[in-house]
C-alpha cells in the first residue's frame, strides 16, 4: 500500500505533460467513477489501484498547489490524500518511477486518467509508454 505518514505530492514533466506524482515519483491517477471527495474504489479495485493513504497533512511538493491538496476518510477508516477533491491512486503495474501504464485504461466501471497540477485530468495517451519489462 501506499502508505505514509505525511506523503508528498510533486509535479513531474513527462509526455503527458505536467502530472502528479508520489513521493517515489509514481504517477497519480484519477478514476471517473469517484464522486468530489469520495473514493468508490474498493476491495479488488484498490488491490490494483492502490490509494494513495496519509496519516497527517500531505505535503505540496514543487509545482503543486497545496490549497488543492486534501484528504478524505475512506470507507476503511483510513485517510486518501485528494488533490482538487479527486482521490490519488497508484497503479500497481507502473513499477518504476515515471510509468504511466494505467493511462486511459477501463477497469472497475470507468476510465483512470493522469491527473494535472490544475487537478483536471488529462485525458490523452502518450505515443510513447515508457516500458517497465
Amino acid at each position: 500500500m501506499s502508505t505514509s505518514s505525511t506523503p508528498t505530492v510533486s509535479a513531474k514533466s513527462g509526455p503527458l505533460g505536467k502530472i502528479l506524482v508520489n513521493s517515489k515519483g509514481h504517477t497519480l491517477y484519477l478514476f471517473q467513477a469517484d464522486k468530489t471527495d469520495k473514493s468508490t474504489c474498493d476491495g479488488d479495485c484498490a488491490k490494483a489501484w492502490p490509494p494513495l493513504k496519509a496519516h497527517g497533512k500531505p505535503t505540496a511538493g514543487g509545482g503543486v498547489n497545496s490549497k488543492l491538496l486534501s484528504t478524505i476518510t475512506r470507507s476503511d477508516g483510513s485517510k486518501q490524500v485528494t488533490y482538487k477533491g479527486h482521490p490519488l491512486y497508484t497503479f500497481i503495474e507502473d513499477t518504476k518511477a515515471g510509468q504511466t501504464n494505467g493511462q486511459g485504461s477501463d477497469a472497475f466501471g470507468a476510465k483512470w486518467y493522469v491527473l494535472g497540477t490544475d487537478g483536471k485530468a488529462i485525458t490523452k495517451t502518450s505515443s510513447s509508454s515508457p516500458g517497465g519489462y
